[in-house]
This record gives C-alpha cells, structure tokens and sequence, in this order.
C-alpha cells in the first residue's frame, strides 16, 4: 500500500460525506453495549471524588509522563472508578447523545472500553467491560491466563500492570452522523479519551501508557470481538508508581 493511501484519513473529507444516515432517519445506533443477561454486574463507587486528589491541573499537565514501571500495589475501587470516569463516564445523557469528560464529535462517543483486572481491591481478576450509562463492569470473561493471553496480545507491553484498558472502537456510531470521515475523528476521539486517563492517573499517583503497537487479532480475540463492526484501537496499562 502506498504510504499515500493512509494519508487521506487525515484529510478532512468534509467534501465528500455525503447523505449520513442520520439525515435518512435511520435510528440512533446504541450508544453503550448491552451486558449480557447472565453476566455478573459489579457497581463501581458512585463518581465523587472530590476528597480523591490534591493534584493541580496544571501540576497534572507539567508531570505526565508515559510511566512503564509499576509497583505491584493494587488500586481501590474508588481508584479505578475515577479512572474509568475520566476515560469514558457519562456526566448527562441527552436524547440523541451524552456530555462526558472526554471531547467527542458530534458527541457519539464512538468506544467501548474494555478493563483486565489484576489488581483491584475487592474485585476479582477478569476481563470486564465498562458501562458507562451504568458506572459499573459487566464481567466478560473470568479466564485464569488473562495476564499471559494480555502480554501476548499488547507484544510484552503490561509491565505488571494493576489493570490495563483496551479501547474498541464500533465505527457505526461515528458513520451514522459523519460517514467517510469518521476514521479520522474516531482516531482523535481516541487522544481525547486517552488523554484524559494520563492526567487523572497523574491525579493520583499512578501511571500510563497508551500502546498502539499491538497485535490486532489477539486483542480483537481476546476482547471477543470481530475486528470489523468491533475493533481494538488503542490500549493502556496502569499502576501505581
């Protein structure tokens, strides 16, 4: 493929969108997966975190770094429900949209965030999904090699994380309203999420580090989804440092 080719994501395509299906009336795709009807549920601590840190923004800003090194504590449940929070949670739901702290086109909000837990006080090491609209986990897969399948998966890139995240992006969501141009949106979508989980990490003393260097069939494998109408995008493990 001629190096050429990728480049036209870049553009901005605004041109050649065409009819978006929203403008045919076509309804609103889901805005958040379904859990599945027997899968365990575990609510997160409701996202209030005003005595969580002391950070300044700006001391945020100034100390983030991509930290690889982690020590082998756990975080609490206040922890990651403030991580999550800031990577993906739903502040306001509007009718055809929702406010979050990350900045999203046109607000669709196109991921699915996907969280391996190894060590979280009180929650049992599995893959789960996020729920944003929920501010809980639906448990997606309880495996004992869940470590060993994520180190193959992001090429040796966990570092004995506490837990990593892994992004899907379902790119219908962003198509509905923005057709050819919704890859380059959907891949600025993913900075504006990321960025968010380094500076809320940096808030209380863990790290990140966003991996775009992965294997794509073994985290779409391991996630369970099908690499097309679902696909990994980026992903990032965490812990404290």
């Amino acid at each position: 493929m001629d190096e050429r080719d990728g480049r036209r994501m870049l553009r901005s395509n605004w041109d050649i969108l065409g009819t978006p299906d929203q403008q045919k009336g076509v309804p609103l795709p889901e805005r958040q997966k379904t859990c599945p009807p027997d899968a365990p549920i575990t609510p997160l601590p409701p996202p209030d975190f005003t005595e969580l840190s002391e950070v300044k923004l700006v001391d945020a800003i100034l100390n983030r770094r991509s930290r690889r090194k982690y020590l082998p504590h756990s975080l609490t449940q206040q922890e990651l429900s403030f991580l999550l929070f800031a990577t993906q949670g739903v502040q306001k739901e509007l009718k055809q949209s929702s406010l979050r702290p990350p900045a999203s086109a046109g607000a669709r909000h196109p991921f699915e965030l996907y969280v391996a837990v190894f060590r979280v006080d009180g929650i049992e090491p599995s893959l789960y999904r996020y729920l944003p609209f929920d501010h809980a986990l639906c448990l997606i897969d309880d495996r004992t090699d869940l470590r060993e399948a994520s180190e193959e998966a992001l090429e040796g890139q966990g570092w004995n994380s506490a837990v990593t995240l892994f992004w899907t992006a379902i790119p219908y969501r962003m198509e509905w309203r923005y057709t050819v141009a919704s890859p380059k949106l959907i891949a600025l979508d993913a900075g504006h999420s990321c960025q968010n989980l380094y500076l809320a990490c940096e808030a209380i003393g863990c790290g990140t580090c966003a991996i775009g260097a992965y294997d794509q069939d073994k985290c779409d494998k391991l996630l369970g989804v099908d690499g097309l109408d679902e696909l990994t995008v980026y992903a990032a493990p965490i812990g404290k440092v």
